[in-house]
């Protein structure tokens, strides 16, 4: 690629980006609605869509629309809080999976399934982890969940200036041959210092407003460091899924960046581990 075309490439990178946030900035002004919900499950189930696919597993079709159906149904599953539902829901999914195994032993193997059954679950939790956030805390749960995708999204920014003026170690050259491990320090020092930085401000603005609490840094800038690092496992993991599998991006949906797994491959680490924290400790008081 010439100047010319990686100035353009960064150009449309930027653009992408920009329109992104702007839909999650909407999203979340509305999240006290089923919006979030839907907006996650949409996402989730293109996910599995474009890891499905990319591993060869789309041409059996039963099977990926029942991945698909739970998916869809997951982030609206959070609101209920009858496990019993949950588990019913789940079971009969997978006894849906396994049945059709049965028809199609022949064109498709027990590896393969096994593979669709663990994407479906992983991914569509994981992504319904954001919904979970939001539902934790009344006053604080919008703030949860943009200090969980800040997590994830940042942590990569920060690797990839470190990297680019201090970067000498490779991390993993056989799977990611550009990350170095001084860009993998950086980017979880970046996410630490973000949560402090973010969590200064947010209490400031609450302040303003009249609603008055402390803040925990001595669990929040830690909490920054752990997603950083797992931001970090979850794009090496994604990488080494298209790099078995010979593709440079799950999917074109975001021009620049690829698909929606591209972008979203280190939320599906970063938010679980937010949400069980958040669930048990409190870092606003």
């Amino acid at each position: 690629m010439d100047g010319r075309g990686e100035r353009v490439f960064i150009a449309v990178r930027i653009i992408s980006a920009l329109v992104g946030i702007a839909f999650a900035v909407l999203i979340l002004f509305l999240s006290d609605t089923l919006i979030i919900n839907l907006t996650v499950a949409v996402i989730s189930v293109i996910m599995v869509h474009e890891l499905l696919e990319s591993c060869g597993c789309g041409k059996h079709r039963g099977h990926t629309a029942v991945c698909y159906v739970f998916s869809a149904v997951m982030p609206f599953m959070v609101e209920i809080d009858d496990m019993k539902i949950k588990y019913v829901f789940a079971g009969l999914c997978i006894l849906g999976m396994f049945c059709g195994f049965i028809g199609s032993h022949q064109k498709l193997s027990f590896d393969k399934l096994c593979f669709m059954i663990t994407v479906t679950l992983f991914i569509s939790m994981s992504m319904s982890c954001i919904v979970s956030l939001r539902r934790i805390d009344a006053v604080h749960g919008v703030c949860y969940v943009v200090l969980a995708l800040a997590g994830a999204f940042l942590g990569d920014s920060g690797a990839y200036f470190v990297g680019t003026f201090l970067g000498k170690h490779k991390l993993c050259p056989e799977i990611s041959p550009k990350k170095t491990v001084e860009g993998a320090v950086g980017g979880i020092v970046t996410v630490g210092l973000i949560f402090a930085v973010y969590a200064l401000c947010y209490r400031l603005v609450q302040g303003a407003r009249g609603y008055e609490f402390s803040v925990n840094y001595a669990l929040l800038i830690p909490a920054g460091f752990i997603c950083g690092a797992l931001g970090i496992v979850g794009d090496l993991c994604a990488s080494l899924i298209k790099r078995q599998n010979g593709i440079k991006d799950f999917g074109r949906i975001m021009p620049g960046h690829g698909g929606l797994m591209d972008r979203f491959d280190s939320v599906l680490f970063v938010v679980p581990f937010m949400t069980f924290l958040l669930a048990s400790v409190r870092v606003f008081e």
